[in-house]
């Protein structure tokens, strides 16, 4: 079962991720290593496999 966008917000966050805002239903989040992710969709709705991917690379990009 996908797990849902506020759960991958949660998990950015976590690893340092800070929100920088966007338009309609697009969150952009940074890291102080000046990596950045764009996450779309409603926070209650699932995630697609490939955002979960794509945050789990680079919440790991952010660890190294």
């Amino acid at each position: 079962m996908p797990r849902k966008i506020r759960e991958l917000i949660k998990e950015l966050k976590k690893a340092g991720f800070f929100d920088r805002g966007g338009k309609g239903s697009h969150r952009n989040f940074e890291h102080p290593k000046n990596i950045r992710v764009t996450i779309s969709g409603k926070s209650g709705e699932d995630a697609k496999p490939y955002q979960e991917k794509e945050v789990a690379q680079k919440i790991e990009e952010a660890k190294s």
